[in-house]
Order: C-alpha cells, then structure tokens, then sequence
C-alpha cells in the first residue's frame, strides 16, 4: 500500500527558526560543519547538533565524514527547490541594520541557489540567452535550440551529456528577489560552473553571495549582460 507524503512532519522540521537558518546557509551548495551552521544560526554547537541530526533523519540533509569532522550539506537540488520557492512566498522583513541592508544588497545582485547562479545577475543571464536564440522557453522549462548547443560547446558545456544526468535538464527557476526565471537544473549548474571555472565569478565569504569579477563584467559584457546598466 502507498502512503501518503507525511507534509506535516516535513513542514515541522523547516519550520523551527534555527533550523531554517541552518537550511538557508546551505542554499550556497557547499558543504559546512556543524560549528560553522551554528554560528549562522546563533545557537551553540551542541543545539546545532541536535537539530542536524533531525535534518539528516528527516531526509532535507546528508552528512559527509572527513577524519573526525562532519560536513553538511543539502539532500539534493529538490530539497534547494523547496527553500527557494518558501523564499518566493514569503513577506518580505524589515532590515535593522545596515550591515543586514548591505548583505541583502549582495544577495539581490548576486547569488548561488544551490548550485546555479541567481538575482539580478542570474535573471539578466537568462534573459539575454533568451533574446539572442541561445535558448527558449516551453512551459516552466528552458530549451536549447541548435544554435544554442554550438554557443554551449564552446563555453565548455555538453548539453548531450547533461541530459542523459538522471537531473532536470533546464527549469525554470523563479528568482524570490527579481519575481522572475534564472535557469536551474543541470544546464543552471553546468553553466555558473563554467562562471567560476573562467573567474568571471567568485564567492563573498560568510553566505551565499558571489561577486562578479572584472574579468566576469567583461566576458558578459561580450554576451550582451552589461551588468552596469542594472
């Protein structure tokens, strides 16, 4: 017999605040210890614990051992779906200090969901790849057209390869901070990889805000993302 998916449990465990912050830090993609989750969270190490140890049991984490250390990270790209789609529902807080009004500042501009590029930055990518044919849009999903897949080959990026992956190929991704799409799914991931592998792209420490370099301002430049006129 099927059962049903048990929602309230799920919701119980994002809901308690220490462990959203935990599970929003983790949007970055990366990997984190305990100790670090904690600091985040403004909770000590051994709260931060106890409640990873729910978020591992409860399926939204995995655990990675390393020697003695423990590293978390999201359960996979549908678990960052879920966060990111709660961030587009939510009512917008009030900012209480400068130093929060600077970090969202970063955030709107610039950043990682999970492991794709977003804000501004990402939503303009999306949009000039749209305008120049690069790719198209079907639904809640991105296409590549024919003139797509040579402009990708050469940035690096087997769009061949990337659909035999088991992951959603291209989606659209509704951005919370510009109420518009950035491109998920593995061609979202293949591509930001290919932003930091040029440098064109580099992360801002403490979050999950990256930071366009001048080399990154120009090459999109040359796409037609002129990230000036934002």
């Amino acid at each position: 017999m099927k059962a049903s998916p048990d929602t309230i449990t799920l919701a119980g465990l994002i809901g308690e605040p220490s462990r959203m912050h935990m599970l929003l830090e983790l949007l970055s993609g990366k990997c984190m210890p305990a100790s670090e989750l904690a600091g985040a969270a403004r909770i000590t190490p051994q709260t931060a614990s106890s409640h990873l140890a729910k978020l591992v049991e409860g399926g939204l984490l995995t655990v990675e051992l390393s020697g003695r250390h423990r590293y978390y990270k999201l359960a996979g790209p549908e678990v960052a779906d879920a966060l990111e789609a709660l961030n587009t529902l939510a009512r917008p807080k009030p900012v209480k200090s400068l130093r929060e009004y600077d970090r969202l500042n970063h955030l709107r501009f610039a950043r990682t969901c999970y492991d794709h590029l977003a804000g501004e930055a990402g939503v303009a990518l999306a949009d000039r790849l749209l305008e120049t044919g690069i790719i198209g849009q079907s639904g809640r999903d991105f296409t590549v057209t024919e003139k797509g897949e040579i402009f990708l080959r050469a940035f690096g990026i087997n769009c061949a390869e990337l659909r035999r992956s088991r992951r959603q190929f291209a989606k659209c991704c509704l951005d919370w901070s510009e109420r518009r799409y950035h491109i998920a799914g593995s061609l979202g991931a293949a591509l930001t990889e290919q932003l930091f592998r040029r440098e064109w792209i580099e992360r801002i420490p403490g979050g999950r805000a990256v930071r366009i370099t001048d080399t990154g301002r120009d090459g999109l430049r040359h796409l037609g993302v002129d990230l000036n006129l934002l």
